[in-house]
């Protein structure tokens, strides 16, 4: 570690870094990281958008305590990243000969893979009578827990991947346009099963747990292709910067100090936090919005949510050609510009303006596709300066906490939801009546929860995306310096 971070040569320069004597990426490589997260897309959007609804409507676990259950299997979630994090920077955990093999990264995903697809599977099973509610509540909590240690297990080291296997400023964003085609691709594909699986004349029980079955057994798979069709690459940057995949073994509490005193990395997080707070948020409530407000059936519920993630997957190649030559921060704001504008559409929907419903949800998109984009290609362009102020790579803690933040988020914001429909009297759908009337104090915490609030955290998202100093030119600058070090070194 230096004494002292070394100044960063921020003017002008026409001199750009050596171009690395591996080259740019080619397109198998990139089709197979890619693939890495269609895994996790999968399974986040059917967690996020339907986990809730089954546990009420299905299980008929009351909202209070399925908000309590995810809550509980979040806050694991977001605490064990960091754990991963750290191991994996150091490369512990595993043997020497396995870590000379597959890396500080890859022996995580491949361990993973399966346990993340069985416990998938288990969240849609009901195992007791809806008159054992601390028994549904156990079992939703410890099957919560289990996958969402899986899930830190694969995804978090697939996450780090990004600023190993390429150093370009506009390769990384052209990375997470290939991760995130696949992430949309993999929830629209989701979203399109539980649609089809919806339609068939099945009770209800039954037709989660097919959606579980299938998608657990999808999600898995794509895990294995990018291992294999990456790690080539992986190991060629590694062998041309081998100081890049040196273990860390700086103590855990000077590595918090630096993470949180890296002023670009917290803007980072704070872009992060605030739009996917807004996209969770709005994924959590569609169901409830699209058949209790909308009076819809639940059917159409994945139709809304596929307009959203469909014009996002569409619009990524869009705005990366437009941040290669505006900016990524420009892109975030345009972007997010017509994303608020489509929620106070919804906010202001009535009931029967389907159409419009529609409309809003495609504008929705064109935002969404920033706050996928956009944080992801900043982060490793902040890990490249911490690199130069502490002479070490950790891509795992930046990450983690990345992840561990934005997880807490979501736990306390579906937990606000499900704990705000119960504080308002929602009426569980029985037998009978498939889709009770709800009070209307509930259809206003609907609203609430799919306009104001998420309004207001994506116009804080605005203003964490203002103050990012990082620009394409001051990146430059760091690769330069960074080189130069390790030609010094050498």
């Amino acid at each position: 570690m230096t004494d002292s971070p070394p100044e960063i040569d921020d003017s002008p320069s026409d001199k750009l870094p050596p171009s690395s004597t591996i080259g740019k990426m080619n397109f198998a490589t990139k089709l197979a990281y890619g693939a890495g997260d269609a895994g996790a897309a999968i399974t986040s959007i059917l967690l996020l958008s339907y986990l809730s609804p089954f546990l009420t409507d299905v299980a008929h676990l009351s909202p209070g305590l399925a908000g309590q259950s995810q809550l509980v299997g979040k806050f694991w979630d977001a605490v064990n990243d960091p754990m991963v994090g750290v191991l994996s920077d150091r490369g512990q955990l595993f043997s020497d000969k396995i870590r000379k093999r597959w890396g500080r990264r890859y022996p995580w995903m491949l361990w993973g893979a399966i346990p993340f697809g069985l416990f998938f599977a288990l969240q849609w099973i009901v195992p007791f009578p809806e008159t054992n509610q601390l028994g549904l509540f156990a079992f939703y909590t410890l099957i919560s827990i289990l996958f969402n240690t899986f899930f830190t297990v694969v995804n978090l080291p697939y996450t780090a991947l990004t600023a190993e296997l390429t150093a370009d400023y506009n390769e990384r964003t052209s990375l997470s346009t290939f991760r995130f085609t696949f992430s949309l691709g993999g929830s629209i594909v989701a979203l399109l099963i539980a649609r089809t699986i919806f339609q068939q004349p099945l009770d209800p029980a039954t037709q989660y747990l097919t959606i579980g079955t299938i998608c657990a057994v999808l999600s898995v798979f794509p895990l294995f292709w990018c291992v294999f069709g990456t790690i080539r690459r992986a190991k060629a940057v590694a062998a041309e910067h081998p100081a890049e995949l040196e273990p860390v073994m700086m103590p855990m509490r000077e590595q918090l100090r630096l993470v949180f005193t890296n002023r670009p990395f917290l803007l980072v997080v704070g872009i992060y936090l605030c739009s996917w707070f807004s996209l969770q948020l709005t994924a959590a409530i569609i169901p409830y919005f699209v058949v209790s407000y909308m009076g819809l059936k639940q059917a159409d519920s994945p139709l809304v949510i596929l307009a959203v993630q469909g014009t996002a997957l569409a619009m990524l190649s869009v705005w990366n050609a437009i941040s290669q030559k505006v900016g990524k921060k420009v892109v975030y704001f345009v972007g997010t510009g017509f994303w608020i504008v489509a929620q106070l559409g919804l906010y202001s929907l009535q009931p029967g303006q389907t159409t419009l419903m529609y409309i809003f949800a495609v504008m929705a998109g064109l935002g969404v596709s920033t706050a996928y984009l956009v944080p992801w290609s900043m982060l490793p362009d902040v890990i490249e300066l911490d690199e130069l102020r502490t002479g070490q790579r950790r891509e795992g803690i930046f990450y983690s906490f990345m992840v561990f933040l934005q997880k807490i988020c979501l736990g306390l914001a579906v937990a606000g939801v499900l704990q705000s429909l119960e504080r308002t009297g929602y009426r569980l759908p029985t037998a009978d009546i498939p889709i009770p009337i709800q009070p209307v104090a509930v259809l206003d915490a609907i609203r609430l929860s799919i306009g104001p609030i998420p309004i207001l955290s994506l116009i804080c998202g605005l203003v964490c995306a203002y103050f990012y100093p990082i620009t394409r030119e001051m990146h430059q600058q760091i690769v330069l310096q960074l080189q130069e070090r390790r030609e010094q070194q050498n």
